[in-house]
């Protein structure tokens, strides 16, 4: 008789087990899915099909009427008058801020992990700008940089104007009418910088609690200056954190748009000369020109899935993990 067929076949449950684990785990998976199904996936497709559609405008729709298949929403966007200054104001922005609120960021970083004492306190005080609405924190940078003149008897300034009239510096125009162009970007960016820097600060500053101390106290034996330690042992290490919070940064500093309204409000500054890429994406939304917004912010995607991309080149020739 044949043995095989003696024996008595062998009943797994593992399969099973694995099969009623993975049923629980969508289960448990399945309302945030629904939610980015609802909230981020569909509105993502639904601007790409928005894009392609010449004009479209979600009134006309309504309407009854169709709209073809084409590129002329990029044209239009591209053609703006103004596309060129939004382009240019959102470049500046992300070039010139995020270096400066990153370098700052590590500084202080740097310097709160070397303080003992008041560390703590420190540490809420520098990550409250983080937690604070931007709306507001704009207004009152407006406030700080205003100068208003009420006739000839009452002229009141802003508390900057107040300090640089010590040094017998005439008040500037930063944000009222008629200021300029440049004296407007210097404000978004210090307002930019000082908002950025918080976070920045409590990344860095877990990068650096990490760091092993053998190689600083190998350092200190060797006579290692600190500058030369600063550059050689503290920023390699964490160099991952610089990765992670300069990508981030240049993708916030791409939909900068909050910041600007708090400060000068909807118009975006004197005759809209601030005005930035997300900046038009609503002006459109506020015509019901869809079609247009969402090509503007296509334009926008591509340009951040650039930067990011060779953020990731420069961060895998850098960046030592």
């Amino acid at each position: 008789m044949n043995k095989n067929l003696t024996k008595k076949p062998k009943i797994s449950l593992k399969g099973d087990l694995d099969s009623r684990n993975q049923y629980k785990g969508w289960l448990y998976l399945s309302p945030a899915l629904i939610l980015l199904i609802i909230f981020s996936f569909y509105p993502l497709i639904n601007t790409f099909r928005m894009a392609f559609l010449n004009g479209y405008n979600g009134l006309a729709i309504v309407g009854g009427e169709s709209f073809s298949l084409g590129i002329e929403n990029f044209k239009t966007v591209v053609g703006y008058v103004d596309f060129k200054l939004c382009l240019k104001n959102t470049l500046l922005l992300c070039v010139i801020t995020v270096p400066i609120s990153t370098t700052l960021a590590l500084l202080i970083a740097v310097a709160l992990k070397s303080i003992k004492p008041l560390q703590k306190i420190y540490q809420t005080i520098f990550f409250l700008p983080y937690v604070t609405n931007s709306i507001a924190i704009g207004m009152v940078f407006n406030a700080m940089f205003t100068r208003v003149g009420l006739g000839d008897l009452i002229q009141t300034q802003g508390i900057i104007n107040n300090i640089i009239g010590v040094f017998g510096i005439e008040p500037v125009n930063f944000v009222n009418e008629g200021s300029s162009w440049g004296a407007n970007m210097f404000v978004v960016c210090t307002y930019i910088v000082w908002n950025a820097i918080p976070f920045k600060i409590l990344v860095l500053l877990g990068g650096l609690q990490n760091v092993n101390k053998q190689y600083y106290e190998a350092a200190k034996i060797d006579g290692t200056s600190k500058i030369r330690t600063f550059f050689k042992i503290t920023i390699p290490l964490v160099s991952p954190m610089l990765a992670y919070v300069i990508i981030t940064s240049f993708i916030g500093g791409f939909k900068e748009y909050s910041s600007i309204v708090g400060i000068f409000g909807e118009g975006m500054g004197p005759n809209g000369q601030m005005n930035t890429i997300v900046g038009y994406v609503y002006k459109m939304l506020d015509k019901a020109n869809q079609g247009n917004a969402s090509a503007a912010s296509l334009i926008l995607f591509g340009i951040i899935l650039v930067i990011t991309a060779i953020n990731g080149y420069v961060s895998k020739k850098k960046v030592h993990y």
